[in-house]
């Protein structure tokens, strides 16, 4: 037994000299996580990518570049470009109606700010397919909104907006919304408020000051809240699918229909790969003329 605790104790000693097998050790669990549910997953998308579909479904594991060329097709390329698009508006959307209530919450909301953040966060509370079929309820021809405006004579017949672009974007951007103004209450809230009365002392009007002090540096929280709404706005596939119908089609909705419909899923595999670098590429832009450093 002493022998065993000598060994023990032995074992431990270096562990505790070696910082880095330390560091190792606690983040092994992690490590092991990222690697069994995102890099195995992503290893097994990408050999399945250069294969072949098929007779039935399924993948024949061939080396080929079939897949990648056949993506270069208008029709496929037009989908991605649309999707690349939508990402950008909804996060223009996004950011035009988050930041001045961000800014509202963390300046000026006084007592109110706890309950606003929660207003804020409690869409989350109920399910994404609740919310979206409410939408559908709102704006379909018969729904709540037409009904207002008839019955207020705003509008003389009902406005064709489900199954549209329009209604795509209004329910994209109100799903990801929250993910915008929590990255930037945080970052206004650190903001030092003397700065501004500075700047404003020193001649400059309220406009100049948000853009020369305010606006630069909440800029990691626009950042922030920019990706978390873009890169997962370019996947989806759920809301284009039921708010937008068979007019408004993202490359989400490619990769939906070869894997449970088509049942290609080495197309399906590389249209994913294709998505992901391109993702990766706008990422890599948006840092390079946003002004922050990607560290």
């Amino acid at each position: 037994m002493m022998v065993e605790r000598k060994i023990f104790e032995g074992i431990m000693n270096k562990i505790r000299k070696n910082e880095s097998l330390k560091a190792f050790l606690i983040l092994s669990p992690s490590i092991f996580w990222l690697g069994l549910f995102f890099v195995l997953p992503l290893f097994i998308v990408l050999i399945y990518s250069f294969g072949t579909r098929g007779e039935f479904s399924g993948v024949r594991l061939t080396f080929t570049l079939t897949n990648y060329i056949r993506f270069f097709d208008p029709l496929f390329l037009r989908t991605l470009v649309r999707s690349l698009g939508v990402g950008l508006m909804v996060t223009a959307i996004c950011l035009l109606l988050g930041y001045p209530l961000s800014y509202y919450i963390a300046i000026h909301a006084g007592k109110w700010k706890n309950t606003l953040l929660v207003l804020v966060i409690i869409p989350f509370w109920t399910n994404y397919l609740i919310r979206i079929f409410t939408w559908i309820l709102i704006l379909r021809t018969e729904g709540i909104l037409n009904t207002f405006l008839l019955y207020m004579n705003v509008i003389s017949e009902p406005l064709n907006i489900l199954h549209t672009m329009s209604a795509v974007l209004i329910g994209i951007s109100y799903d990801y919304l929250p993910f915008m103004i929590l990255p930037l209450y945080a970052s206004i809230e650190k903001l030092d408020l003397s700065l501004l009365e500075a700047a404003q002392d020193l001649g400059a009007s309220k406009l100049k000051s948000f853009l020369k002090v305010t606006l630069p540096l909440t800029m990691p929280g626009i950042v922030a809240g920019s990706l978390l709404v873009f890169i997962p706005t370019i996947g989806e596939f759920v809301t284009p699918t039921l708010l937008g119908g068979a007019r408004v089609r993202m490359i989400g909705n490619v990769i939906e229909n070869m894997f449970l419909v088509a049942r290609d899923w080495a197309f399906g595999s590389a249209a994913g790969i294709i998505l992901m670098i391109t993702v990766l590429l706008a990422v890599l832009v948006y840092f390079r003329f946003s002004g922050v450093s990607e560290e």
